[in-house]
C-alpha cells in the first residue's frame, strides 16, 4: 500500500468516529467539515482528471470524424442540395464555376460563393447552410474505425494513445468518477450550508432558518462520510485517481495494446463519440412495451469486472426482466459476458448458486471469461474433480459449469443442490430434439431454476419447428400463439409471437468498428484426377467422398493448390490463418502438403476428440505465435465457442450442408476484438456437388434470415419446409448420377 492509499484508508476510518458529532457543534463539527471538504477536493480531482482524458479523445476525434465527413460529401454532387431548400436554391451557377460536390460549397467562404457570377449574397448564405445541414447529418452517421495499417498516421495514432490511458485506467474508472461526480455536486451543496454549525457562537448568531438548514446539512454530511467509510470511497478514489494519472506509454505500446483489447477501446470510443446503434437494432426490433420495461431495469455492477456496451446491457437486463429467454445474437457480440452480466447482477441480490451447461469444447473458455470478468466463484464441474467441485459449488455457492454429458450426472455428485438462481445454457441449439437425453436433462433443471437463460446464434438450422421447440423448453405458455400454421403463415407474425422469449442483434445493426470482411470464392476446375476421384464416388452413391473428392488424390488437387497458394500469400503478408473442413482426412492431407512445402507453426487439427483444455492451448498457442501461422479445425468443432482473432485469413475446403455452419466458423474470426480485415476463402470445384450444394442451401439462408434473424418487425417471408441433411444428400447424389450418366 503506498502513502496515498494508507492515507485514505486513515482517512475513512476517522469519517465514521466523527460522523456520529455532525449535529453538535464545536470541534468534532468543525473535523467533520474539514473531512468533508477533503473528501470533496478528492471527487473533483477525479472527476477533473478523467473529464481531461475524455477531452484528449474527443480532441483527437475530431480530424478523423472530419476526414471521413469530407469524404462522404465528397460523393453527393452539389445539385442535393437543392432538396435540402425544397428546390428554391438555384445551382446553375456554381455547378458552372466547378463546384461539383457538397463538399467543395461547405469548404467554400461565403466570399468565395459571391464571387461566381450570378451568385448573390442570399444564394451564397442558403448553399452554405444547406451544405452545412447535409454535412451534420453525415457526421451523425460515420463511425471512426481504428485501422492498423495506419500506424504511421499521427491523427489515428493520437486517437489509439488517447484512448489508452483511460483503457489503462481499467473498467472501474468509470462508475469510480460518476461516484465522484455525485458526491463533488452533493457534497458542493451541503457544506456552504453546514458551516454556521462549526461553532457555537457563529450558530447562535445565525437566523433561526438557517440555523436549522446548518444542522440539517451538517446531518447529511455526516451520513455521506458514513456511507463513503462503509464503501471505502477514499480508497476507491484514491485508486482510481492514480490509475487514470499513470503516463501513458510509448506510441507503439499503446498500438500493442490496442491489438490485444481492442474491444475495451471501442467500447469507450463508442461511448465518447457517441457512436452507439441505432436503438430499435440495438434492442432487437422488440415491441415498445417489453424494450421500455427492460430499459427501466437497474443492472448493479458490484461482481463485475468489465463494461459493458449499450445492447450488452440490455441483453442482460432482458434475460432479468423476462427470467426465461434465448438470446440469439450474432456470433461475436459477446452473449457470454451478457450472461456473466445477468449473473453478477442476481448475485448482488439473493442470488447464490448459478450453472452453466456448455459442449465441452467450451467449458475452459467460461471458466476463464467467469473468472476474468466477474468476482463470483467458478467451479468446473468436469473431469476427475467434478465430484468435489459439485459439492463445493453446492456448500459455498457460485457458478458451476459443466456439460451436456455432466449435467446428466449432476443429481448424483450432490442429490440436495439448491434450484440455481440462474440456469445458462450455451449452444442452446443442441438441445432442440425433445427426445434426446441430453434435452430432457436440460428440462428438467429448467423446471428447477428461477431463471434460465438460452445462448446461440443458430436458434433453427433446418425448419423452424426446431426453434418453436426450444420456446417450448423455456415458455410452454407461448406455444399456443406459435403453432405450425403461425410458423407457415409468415416470419413477422412468427416473429411477434415469440418476442418475450427472444432477443436477435445482428452485427450489421451494432457493431461499427468491425473492419472490412472480404468472401471469395475460388473456383477450380477438377483436375484429370480430381474428375477420376469423383466419378468413382459418384457411381458408389458415397456423398461424403463426393464432397471430399477435391482433396482425395493429393498429387493432382487442384483445390489443394490453390489452398498452398493462399497459405503462402498470408505468410508473405505475415498474417495468420486458420483452415477448416468437415473431414479429418482432408486436415491431414493439407497438414502433409504444408509441411512439405515449408510451412512453419502448423498447429491443430482442432477436431471432436481433442480435450477442451488441449483445444483452447492450440488456440492460445496459435494467438501467441509470431508472425505467421496455420491452424487446422474440424469446422463442426472449431466453429463453435473458439475465439480466433488473432486469424485474418479462413479457408474453407468445401461447402458446409448447413449455412449456419460456416457463418459460426467464420465469426469466430470476424468478431467483437478484430482488429485486421478478415479474408474468407472458400475452394470450391466446378461442375459437381459443390455447385449443387449452393444452389440447394441458399433457401435454407432465405429461411432463417426470415424467422430468426430479427427479434420482430421484418417482412413475411416463405413459408417454414424441412431441407434436412439426409434428404438434401440423396437428392444430391441422384441428380449427380443422372448428370454423369447422361455425359
Amino acid at each position: 500500500m503506498n502513502g496515498d492509499e494508507a492515507a485514505a484508508v486513515t482517512a475513512g476510518r476517522a469519517e465514521t468516529e466523527g460522523a456520529k458529532a455532525a449535529v453538535a457543534p464545536g470541534r468534532a463539527t468543525r473535523d467533520l467539515l474539514r473531512r468533508a471538504g477533503e473528501l470533496r477536493s478528492a471527487a473533483a480531482a477525479l472527476v477533473a482528471d478523467r473529464d481531461s482524458a475524455v477531452r484528449d479523445v474527443r480532441e483527437a476525434l475530431r480530424p478523423l470524424v472530419d476526414e471521413l465527413v469530407g469524404r462522404g460529401l465528397d460523393g453527393i454532387p452539389v445539385a442535393r442540395l437543392k432538396d435540402v431548400t425544397e428546390g428554391r436554391l438555384r445551382l446553375g451557377a456554381l455547378e458552372q464555376a466547378g463546384y461539383r460536390s457538397v463538399r467543395h460549397v461547405r469548404d467554400a467562404t461565403a466570399y468565395d460563393l459571391r464571387r461566381v457570377p450570378g451568385v448573390g449574397a442570399h444564394t451564397a448564405a442558403q448553399a452554405l447552410a444547406a451544405a452545412g445541414q447535409i454535412a451534420r447529418a453525415v457526421e451523425e452517421s460515420v463511425a471512426v474505425r481504428i485501422d492498423i495499417g495506419r500506424r504511421d498516421d499521427p491523427a489515428t495514432t493520437a486517437l489509439v494513445v488517447a484512448l489508452a490511458r483511460l483503457v489503462a485506467a481499467g473498467p472501474d474508472i468509470g462508475p469510480a468518477a460518476a461516484l465522484a461526480r455525485r458526491l463533488d455536486g452533493e457534497l458542493s451543496g451541503l457544506l456552504p450550508r453546514a458551516r454556521p454549525a462549526a461553532g457555537r457562537l457563529r450558530l447562535l448568531v445565525t437566523r433561526p432558518s438557517r440555523r436549522a438548514g446548518a444542522r440539517e446539512a451538517a446531518a447529511r454530511i455526516g451520513a455521506v462520510l458514513d456511507e463513503a467509510a462503509a464503501g471505502s470511497v477514499r480508497l476507491r478514489l484514491a485508486q482510481a485517481s492514480a490509475d487514470l494519472l499513470r503516463a501513458p506509454g510509448s506510441r507503439d505500446e499503446a498500438w500493442l495494446d490496442f491489438e490485444v483489447r481492442s474491444a475495451d477501446y471501442y467500447g469507450l470510443l463508442a461511448e465518447i463519440a457517441g457512436q452507439a446503434p441505432d436503438r430499435e437494432a440495438a434492442e432487437g426490433f422488440l415491441p415498445s412495451g417489453i424494450a421500455e420495461r427492460v430499459r427501466d431495469q437497474p443492472l448493479d455492477d458490484t461482481h463485475r469486472r468489465v463494461s459493458l456496451r449499450g445492447y450488452q446491457s440490455f441483453g442482460a437486463r432482458f434475460a432479468l426482466v423476462q427470467r426465461r429467454v434465448i438470446l440469439g445474437d450474432e456470433m461475436g457480440l459477446g452473449k457470454t459476458v451478457q450472461a456473466i452480466a445477468a449473473m453478477a447482477h442476481l448475485a448482488a441480490g439473493d442470488g447464490t448458486h448459478f450453472l452453466v451447461v456448455c459442449p465441452a469444447s467450451v467449458l475452459v473458455n467460461w471458466v476463464r471469461e467467469t473468472e476474468s470478468r466477474s468476482a463470483l466463484r467458478v467451479f468446473p464441474v468436469h473431469g476427475t474433480d467434478r465430484a468435489d467441485h459439485a459439492a463445493e459449488w453446492a456448500g459455498r455457492g457460485g457458478v458451476a459449469v459443466t456439460t451436456f454429458d455432466g449435467l446428466r450426472t449432476l443429481d448424483a455428485h450432490v442429490p440436495a443442490a439448491p434450484a440455481p438462481a440462474m440456469l445458462v445454457v450455451d449452444e442452446a441449439h443442441f438441445v432442440k430434439n425433445p427426445e434426446a437425453r441430453r434435452t430432457r436433462a436440460v428440462a428438467a433443471w429448467t423446471e428447477r431454476a428461477e431463471r434460465v437463460l438460452f445462448l446461440t446464434g443458430t436458434p433453427m438450422e433446418n425448419r423452424v419447428e426446431e426453434f418453436r421447440s426450444l420456446v417450448r423448453l423455456l415458455r410452454p405458455d407461448l406455444l399456443p400463439q406459435v403453432g405450425p400454421g403461425d410458423a407457415a403463415a409468415g416470419s413477422r407474425a412468427f416473429r411477434r409471437a415469440v418476442a418475450p422469449a427472444y432477443l436477435r442483434r445482428n452485427q450489421d445493426d451494432v457493431l461499427t468498428e468491425l473492419p472490412e470482411l472480404v468472401r471469395v470464392d475460388e473456383w477450380e476446375d477438377f483436375s484429370a484426377s480430381d474428375a477420376e476421384a469423383y466419378r468413382e464416388a459418384v457411381e458408389s452413391g458415397n456423398f461424403m467422398a463426393m464432397r471430399r473428392a477435391g482433396f482425395a488424390r493429393p498429387e493432382g488437387s487442384a483445390k489443394l493448390e490453390r489452398l498452398l497458394e493462399l497459405v503462402e500469400e498470408a505468410r508473405q503478408n505475415g498474417l495468420k490463418a486458420v483452415v477448416f473442413s468437415y473431414f479429418r482426412d482432408v486436415l491431414a492431407t493439407v497438414r502433409t502438403a504444408l509441411s512439405e512445402a515449408g510451412s512453419p507453426a502448423v498447429l491443430g487439427p482442432v477436431s471432436g476428440d481433442v480435450a477442451a483444455a488441449s483445444r483452447q492451448r492450440l488456440v492460445d498457442d496459435f494467438t501467441a505465435a509470431a508472425g505467421h501461422a496455420v491452424l487446422l479445425g474440424q469446422i463442426q468443432a472449431g466453429g463453435v465457442g473458439l475465439n480466433l482473432q488473432a486469424a485474418s485469413v479462413v479457408i474453407l475446403c468445401e461447402p458446409q450442408l448447413k449455412p449456419t455452419t460456416e457463418n459460426q466458423a467464420v465469426a469466430r474470426a470476424h468478431r467483437m476484438g478484430q482488429v485486421r480485415g478478415v479474408q474468407v476463402h472458400r475452394l470450391l470445384n466446378t461442375g459437381g456437388v459443390d455447385e449443387r450444394l449452393l444452389t440447394l442451401l441458399d433457401r435454407k439462408n432465405r429461411l432463417f434470415d426470415a424467422y430468426a434473424r430479427r427479434s420482430d418487425l421484418a417482412e413475411s417471408a416463405p413459408e417454414a419446409v424441412d431441407v434436412s441433411e439426409q434428404s438434401l444428400a440423396r437428392r444430391i447424389v441422384e441428380e449427380e448420377q443422372a448428370r454423369l450418366a447422361a455425359g
